[in-house]
């Protein structure tokens, strides 16, 4: 998301008053829904084409090639013709949908898919939603195949946290070695990374977009939705790949491919 802030906020406006670290399963459940459904239910879809993900996907899709994506809303990063895609909010389905999209009602933790269905699983700002990211990992990791491919995007650092990741349903951000250490235990050895995210450094802008979105949802959206998603996409720079894990110190979000191991 756009409106992600590197210092937490002080004001009592913006906090919610319950943290989502704090929530049960079904609460963060649903308060991942509701806010996501209210978000693409006003949303147009954007090609994958126009992220800057989309040189490295290019290279991870040889003919035949099958693939997923898991809660891609109406920004998915891989193709939609000829990928398989799984969401929680029934308006990105429904829009997706309109799109000739193959595309199933459902959660991380219950992929309804066999083992090794896949070449490549995409999972973009998602294993930080849901209470049990173990589980969610494991099915990531049971459903693609042994040499397979699976493509991540993580929050690092619990304190960077902010009154923004509990609006949008987080559960929690990762201390690196960490997160290592749990990729690890699921079969997943990193490849390649990159700093990623298009989240602005100034936190009176964040303080200013969780205003409107608390106040004037509506607006807000439609701001977020013509404008500043658009001129994200326009100042969105080039990934810069590295081999392993890169150097994560003042990094607020990182992308990841992984490679998944035999077990």
């Amino acid at each position: 998301m756009m409106f992600r802030g590197k210092a937490a906020q002080s004001s009592s406006e913006i906090v919610q008053s319950k943290s989502s670290q704090a929530l049960t399963e079904r609460e963060l459940l649903d308060r991942n829904r509701s806010y996501y459904d209210m978000l693409w239910s006003g949303a147009r879809l954007i090609e994958p084409q126009r992220f800057n993900t989309w040189p490295l996907v290019q290279s991870l899709l040889p003919t035949g090639v099958r693939r997923l994506e898991v809660a891609p809303g109406l920004r998915p990063r891989l193709p939609i013709e000829g990928t398989q895609f799984l969401d929680i909010s029934a308006a990105a389905i429904a829009k997706l949908r309109e799109r000739g999209a193959q595309v199933v009602l459902g959660q991380v933790t219950r992929l309804p898919f066999a083992d090794s269905s896949f070449d490549l699983v995409c999972a973009f700002d998602i294993i930080e939603h849901v209470d049990d990211d173990d589980g969610a990992l494991s099915e990531v990791s049971r459903t693609v195949r042994p040499g397979g491919a699976v493509l991540v995007s993580i929050p690092l650092y619990a304190a960077l946290w902010t009154a923004f990741d509990d609006f949008v349903g987080h559960k929690r951000r990762y201390d690196p070695p960490d997160l290592l250490s749990k990729l690890a235990r699921h079969h997943l050895t990193v490849e390649r990374s990159a700093v990623f995210g298009m989240q602005p450094r100034s936190t009176a802008l964040v303080n200013l977009g969780m205003w409107w979105l608390l106040h004037h949802r509506e607006r807000a959206m439609w701001w977020y939705n013509r404008v500043i998603m658009q001129l994200g996409l326009l100042l969105q720079k080039r990934l810069r790949l590295e081999t392993g894990m890169i150097a994560t110190d003042g990094v607020d979000e990182i992308l990841l491919l992984c490679r998944r191991q035999r077990g």
